[in-house]
């Protein structure tokens, strides 16, 4: 069993690029489901979609590709269950020049550092993508 939800999710995303796959399967939980629509949102993904097994939800996210090359170089959890890491809207820095983008979750929800900082938002820095 795993203790962070999260760090598991984005795993199984960088898993499923290393094996070029066109979509992958991820048990269902409104914080997963919130960070594949950011990523659907900016691009990094290619779509979300809800199923339902009996009583168990899960989606199913397709992957983005350009070619042969992922959408998605790298996807790093920033804040941990043991470490957490917290930063306010005037400490929100572009991440790989611009090219990236940190996920926060703050009071108004999951949204990216570039959202955050033109809404003078501060939160919990979940994770990194580029």
């Amino acid at each position: 069993m795993y203790t962070d939800p999260i760090s598991d999710f984005l795993t199984r995303i960088r898993n499923a690029y290393a094996a070029g796959l066109d979509t992958m399967s991820v048990p269902g939980s409104r914080i997963k489901l919130s960070i594949a629509k950011v990523l659907e949102r900016e691009g990094f993904i290619a779509g979300v979609k809800e199923t339902t097994v009996g009583p168990k939800k899960s989606f199913s996210v397709t992957l983005k590709y350009d070619g042969k090359i992922p959408a998605v170089r790298s996807i790093d959890r920033i804040s941990t269950p043991g470490r957490r890491v917290y930063a306010k809207y005037t400490e929100l820095r572009p991440v790989l020049s611009g090219q990236g983008i940190a996920i926060l979750s703050t009071s108004a929800g999951l949204m990216t550092n570039k959202e955050a900082r033109r809404r003078k938002l501060g939160g919990e820095v979940l994770c990194e993508v580029t």
